[in-house]
């Protein structure tokens, strides 16, 4: 059976050169899935309020939706490292708040570690919640919950004082006791070296080759959406979302056709009690026929005991 991954195994894949994997998932089936995959942490984002609830941003997601999102992935992957995001203003409000919240996303949601955005400003919090025994992953780069303020989805760290920004929010966070950090959507070569620069993992989005591990969202690397818009730092696995539209399309021609249900997918009933719910010899002969003739048998006998009388 296989053994969820530990915060010191995470470190000891960094030490020894491992990539590590992560992958979203939002519900009991994506979570089982991917934890038979072999993946090494799931990460029920509020992404989710992207990709499951059709919000545009992640800010309407509210911590209900996170602790429900995330014990049904945590049924589903059982034994696997699942990280739990923070969702906006569920921090930022003083550490007692946060406390409380992520201690929701650890008691109901049965996740293993939380994560939350932002860099040296929410240390404070993230060395708190590490105090009161609760694993933290960091998240900086590209905030989705700040993305109003940072101007729109657009890569970070291009110019200098960005970088240093960067380069100081992770070792704030690493001070503070974050056991690994998200990077999205960041200049490579500036990644690479932050990535370098710590002792816990760094775990890639949209931001290159030179980190610990890399994560993406589940419905992107199956193009699980309608439509479907491309990013350039994704890699698509599979079309899941043609073909899921095509089998309902197809399910719905066969319901209009009557080409389903067949013969093969209904049950049948014995003779005997057929004859003693409707009697007579042409119920017989009616058990031998199709399914819509026995119904219209059926109609047939109920209309003579009714005098014929609609």
């Amino acid at each position: 059976m296989k053994q969820p991954l530990t915060i010191t195994k995470l470190k000891k894949m960094k030490q020894s050169g491992e990539p590590i994997s992560m992958l979203t998932a939002y519900d009991y089936p994506s979570a089982k899935l991917a934890e038979e995959a072999g993946i090494d942490i799931i990460l029920v984002g509020d992404s989710l309020g992207n990709v499951v609830l059709g919000y545009d941003t992640t800010i309407p997601v509210t911590l209900d939706d996170m602790v429900y999102h995330t014990r049904a992935a945590a049924r589903g992957a059982a034994h696997t490292f699942i990280v739990a995001d923070l969702p906006f203003m569920t921090y930022h409000l003083g550490k007692e708040t946060t406390l409380r919240n992520a201690a929701r996303l650890m008691q109901e949601g049965h996740a293993n570690a939380v994560k939350l955005e932002g860099g040296a400003e929410v240390a404070e919090e993230v060395a708190a919640l590490v105090k009161a025994g609760i694993p933290v992953m960091g998240h900086i780069g590209l905030t989705p919950q700040s993305v109003h303020q940072l101007g729109g989805y657009r890569v970070q760290g291009k110019l200098e004082k960005e970088a240093q920004q960067l380069i100081d929010d992770a070792k704030a966070l690493e001070a503070a006791g974050a056991f690994s950090i998200v990077l999205e959507l960041v200049t490579e070569p500036l990644a690479a070296a932050i990535s370098s620069s710590l002792s816990i993992p760094v775990i890639g989005i949209g931001a290159g080759r030179g980190c610990d591990g890399q994560v993406l969202v589940y419905h992107d690397i199956l193009q699980y959406a309608s439509p479907y818009m491309e990013k350039r730092f994704v890699k698509t696995y599979a079309d899941i979302g043609t073909t899921i539209r095509g089998a309902i399309s197809s399910y719905v021609s066969d319901v209009k056709s009557r080409e389903f249900p067949q013969q093969a997918h209904v049950f049948p009933m014995e003779q005997e009690v057929l004859r003693q719910l409707y009697g007579g010899t042409k119920t017989e002969a009616a058990g031998s026929q199709s399914p819509q003739t026995e119904q219209e048998g059926a109609a047939s006998a109920d209309a003579r005991k009714g005098g014929g009388q609609s």
